[in-house]
């Protein structure tokens, strides 16, 4: 090996043991055994990113625990201060193990939630409503957590006589602290916490760590300061002594203490160090995470119109697009399996001027599984991907289109289609659609009425079975989704010399001679005048593209008003055509302006 060849593997080497395995820093990189504000910042986000997306369980468990061991903190202060006469300094010493357990041990406590998930939420990479719901999942856990340990101690007999009178006068005192002077000692609480997490992120080993979690917890009590998790536990305390109402302690010692410990925690905290980092704050943590940051809508709504948070890895590359291009979108869960889809994606485009054709394949992965994604394994994941993309690759090269792959790994389905979409301004999405396929997964997701009311783009589904786009059966109605539908079929004339027949229902055998004019008079609008006609005065639309379903070799479906894609995720598409026929059916549904009173109840 030469030595320039030596020289590039160490460096690769150290840059694999330099980083962890979320991507974040490991070691500084002006210098190595200090980080600096961006970096820290990096590794409070990497960190922050699985904790936001871990499932309620997950959290809900890790916030208990963290709960009562908060009752080895209000233990151990109780049983030295009766066995020390009260001696302040004393008294407090071994006050900050419970918080040594759970901030070295990794459990969840409220106080330390107003820092990392605070910060991905600042960089828009989760949006509030994912930061509220992560805040009351931990703070129930450890309130739960704290009325457990609170019992424990109240009749398990633990504490000592004097113990348990001090503990009585210990909380006593706390509720009878004016509402002001408690925000205020709790914010001053609050910044030390959130301080205790930037410093310990900033911190390489856990003996460090260990030192600042130790010091920085003996100034909460040294300092006549409140936090929430002890308060509460308290104050529960003090409740099953029978000295105190549930409702007066919450409203009048825990809340204070609460939005205290958020305040001091968020605003002199998180946002002072967010603002005193640099644009470069993002620079490897997160899979390049900035690239990704959420809308403004999707941030403050979250998972109400979109992403609550990023993917998590995504092998697209930026481009220099022509703005006039024309994009499509091929989302596809199984490579080996879904080429018609690719096949079909290639022939609509062929047909357009300067068109580009995406193809992603979605990796979905469950929502319970935690993040713990490291570089080798993201490789894995990566380089398999791209092997089963190769004939996805090979497909579109023999349509003479520009055609790109890339690799999306989310704990969602159908809705990372929908943001894959948006980033990528799509014009059209054509997906597979069956029951094996992993959109059917989509409704547990969300509301998908919700998700599907307003539509990035066009959208085509494919139901591939016996793929076959030379006859094609199009039924014809006055909407939208209709002339969408026109638009395809004309496409794969072009293309690949489709024949289009064109079926319009009358209502009846007196409606006849209108449904012939109507349908002559759609087939010239639509370009399609050499198109065959059929006009059907049955009144019974499902049935008359059903008679002639097996006659073609694909059937073109328009969306109703309710919405194509709400109805196929919601199990309410029961048509027994798109069902029974051996043929490919393609559902159509073009992206239109709805009013919500025509969401709620259709035109």
């Amino acid at each position: 090996m030469t030595e320039p060849e030596s020289t590039e593997l160490d460096e690769s080497v150290r840059e694999a043991v330099e980083r962890s395995r979320s991507g974040a820093p490991a070691v500084g990189s002006v210098v190595r055994d200090r980080f600096s504000s961006d970096e820290v910042f990096q590794r409070i986000v990497a960190a922050a990113d699985e904790e936001i997306t871990s499932g309620a369980r997950e959290l809900f468990f890790s916030a208990l625990a963290a709960g009562f061991a908060i009752t080895i903190t209000f233990l151990l202060y109780v049983s030295m201060k009766a066995s020390t006469g009260g001696d302040p300094v004393l008294s407090a010493m071994l006050y900050p193990l419970g918080f040594i357990y759970i901030i070295i041990g990794g459990y969840q406590l409220y106080t330390e939630n107003t820092l990392p998930p605070v910060a991905l939420t600042l960089e828009r990479l989760a949006s509030i409503p994912a930061l509220l719901r992560n805040w009351v999942v931990v703070l129930a856990g450890n309130l739960f957590g704290g009325t457990l340990g609170a019992a424990a101690l109240a009749f398990g007999g633990v504490l000592s006589p004097e113990a348990a009178n001090a503990a009585l006068e210990l909380a006593q005192k706390g509720v009878e602290t004016p509402w002001w002077s408690l925000f205020f000692k709790a914010a001053f609480a609050g910044l030390i916490v959130a301080g205790v997490v930037w410093v310990t992120f900033a911190a390489r080993d856990t003996i460090s760590r260990l030192a600042v979690v130790y010091l920085a917890f003996l100034a909460v009590p040294l300092g006549g300061l409140f936090h929430v998790v002890v308060s509460y536990t308290e104050m529960v305390y003090l409740v099953m002594n029978g000295q105190l109402a549930f409702l007066v302690g919450l409203t009048e010692f825990v809340v204070p203490v609460l939005l205290g410990n958020t305040f001091g925690g968020v605003v002199l905290v998180t946002v002072v160090n967010y603002f005193q980092t640099t644009e470069n704050r993002l620079e490897s943590a997160r899979f390049e995470g900035a690239k990704r940051q959420l809308s403004i809508r999707e941030w403050v709504l979250g998972g109400l119109v979109g992403r609550s948070y990023v993917p998590l890895i995504e092998t697209e590359e930026g481009t220099d697009d022509h703005p006039d291009s024309y994009r499509v979108v091929v989302p596809i869960a199984n490579p080996r399996t879904e080429s018609h889809v690719v096949e079909l994606a290639c022939a609509l485009a062929k047909s357009k001027e300067d068109a580009i054709v995406d193809i992603v394949h979605v990796v979905q992965v469950p929502s319970r599984v935690s993040q713990r994604y490291g570089a080798a394994q993201n490789q894995r994941i990566i380089s398999h991907s791209n092997e089963q993309l190769e004939d996805a690759r090979e497909r579109a090269a023999g349509y003479d289109i520009e055609a790109r792959t890339s690799t999306v790994v989310s704990h969602r389905s159908f809705e990372e289609i929908f943001t894959v979409a948006r980033r990528k301004d799509a014009d059209l999405v054509v997906m597979g659609w069956s029951n094996d396929r992993i959109w059917a997964g989509g409704r547990a997701e969300r509301t998908m009425s919700e998700l599907t009311s307003r539509l990035p783009c066009d959208f085509l589904v494919l139901n591939d079975r016996n793929y076959d786009t030379s006859r094609l059966l199009l039924p014809t109605v006055d909407s939208p989704h209709s002339a969408l539908s026109a638009e395809v079929a004309k496409s794969l004339h072009s293309v690949v010399g489709s024949e289009v027949t064109l079926l319009h229902v009358a209502d009846g055998p007196d409606d006849r001679e209108r449904g012939e004019a109507f349908l002559s008079d759609w087939a010239t609008e639509h370009d399609l005048e050499d198109a065959a006609r059929i006009v059907d005065d049955s009144g019974d639309i499902e049935r008359a593209i059903a008679d002639r379903a097996d006659s073609h070799s694909m059937v073109l479906m328009g969306a109703t008003e309710q919405g194509l894609l709400t109805r196929l995720l919601t199990d309410s598409l029961h048509l027994d055509v798109v069902n029974d026929t051996d043929h490919a059916v393609l559902l159509v549904e073009r992206a239109t302006d709805r009013s919500l009173r025509q969401r709620l109840f259709g035109r």
